[in-house]
């Protein structure tokens, strides 16, 4: 029996992944493998509904928690729930397990975000990867994805030219079957698994998109990314999603899904970013922290002057006002703070040991537990 693969490993998330992030993940593994944009292919369909299942449990807390306990014995036996066999559901299912993921649902329900009576179609997701110094100004990026289209050939009814689909026997044109639950307490409607919501069958599929009336297509467009944006955030473009299913709008008249761009910000060489702030390492000489020094400090849109005062101690940090990132909603930018770190040297000249000699003699050599706080930490510490 083939081992079952681990479900953060499944969605590419990390085990301390928020469920924001688990939902985002499901959802790009969900379109990139979806039936829709891969007719015919078992594996994308199997990838389809390995995501699904892990979703299902990492997205409920009580099952996630026994998981990370117990792994899929947690889940799946010892007194827990049974779980679904996600490999032997039909992709209808699933669907309807998922709506609030997808903005949509199958066997005709309507998607959310829709106005009554008006079909709406899926969003979709990319991401875009920008610089630092993009966080700062500001930029503007030429973004490719892929989206489901009304056929051309076809007009989305997914027959032949000169040909129409015909009702379908099983739902009577209706698109959804009824079936019995829980020994028959209830009945549940469901897309019917003969034309999949559609409520006809296409006899006489078209060629060009072999009878889904719709057809993949590659698109690319100029999206504006904000200053002060953070990342994992993303941009909303309206009306670059896909058309209403053809189940619901066979020639894709309605209201389109929106396009939602994930930015990712790249790590930068200098600088941590923490909010609106900007964290650096400023390494300083040991002649510099004792003496002080006045320094030119790197920023993202040029050089800043910051002095040292003498006496500075190796983890003091100093504040350079106003060089950080833009706030997104104020657009007030943050601070640089500056960690400095006091170097040692490693090689010297026999000059430089002889001066530092001569400044060793002249130190107080009277530490006492009295004296020095450390050392009377110590002696507390220590028995005798």
């Amino acid at each position: 029996m083939p081992a079952t693969r681990d479900y953060y490993e499944i969605l590419g998330v990390e085990k301390s992944a928020d469920a924001d992030e688990i939902k985002r993940a499901y959802r790009r593994l969900a379109m990139k493998h979806h039936p829709d944009r891969n007719p015919g292919d078992p594996e994308a369909e199997s990838k389809f509904k390995e995501a699904a299942e892990a979703y299902e449990v990492l997205s409920d807390e009580q099952m996630r928690s026994r998981y990370d306990q117990f792994g899929h014995a947690g889940i799946r036996g010892g007194g827990g729930p049974a779980g679904h066999d996600f490999n032997r559901m039909n992709v209808e299912d699933i669907f309807s397990m998922f709506t609030d993921i997808f903005g949509g649902a199958a066997g005709g329900q309507r998607p959310r975000g829709a106005r009554r009576g008006v079909p709406r179609g899926y969003d979709l997701e990319t991401e875009v990867v920008i610089s630092l110094n993009d966080v700062l100004d500001g930029c503007e990026r030429d973004v490719e994805f892929s989206r489901l289209d009304v056929c051309d050939t076809c007009k989305g009814t997914g027959a032949k030219e000169g040909t129409e689909p015909v009702k379908c026997a099983t739902c009577g044109g209706q698109g959804q079957v009824m079936q019995q639950g829980l020994g028959g307490m209830f009945r549940i409607a469901t897309a019917c698994p003969h034309c999949r919501g559609r409520g006809s069958i296409i006899e006489d599929p078209c060629a060009d998109c072999r009878g889904k009336g719709r057809k993949p297509r590659q698109r690319t467009i100029s999206v504006k990314i904000p200053p002060g944006v953070h990342h994992g955030q993303a941009v909303r473009i309206k009306g670059e999603g896909e058309p209403p299913p053809p189940e619901q709008s066979p020639s894709g008249e309605g209201v389109r899904g929106d396009l939602h761009v994930v930015v990712a910000v790249e790590e930068h060489d200098l600088f941590t970013r923490e909010g609106d702030h900007l964290l650096m390492e400023m390494p300083i000489s040991f002649t510099q922290a004792a003496l002080g020094a006045e320094l030119e400090v790197p920023t993202l849109d040029g050089r800043a002057t910051l002095k040292i005062p003498h006496g500075t101690q190796f983890g003091a940090t100093f504040k350079i006002p106003g060089e950080g990132l833009p706030s997104l909603r104020t657009h007030r930018r943050g601070d640089i703070i500056v960690l400095a770190k006091v170097e040692i040297p490693k090689k010297m000249t026999e000059k430089q040991k002889d001066l530092l000699r001569e400044f060793a003699e002249t130190e107080d050599k009277r530490v006492t537990p009295e004296s020095h706080g450390f050392w009377k930490k110590i002696k507390d510490i220590l028995p005798g």
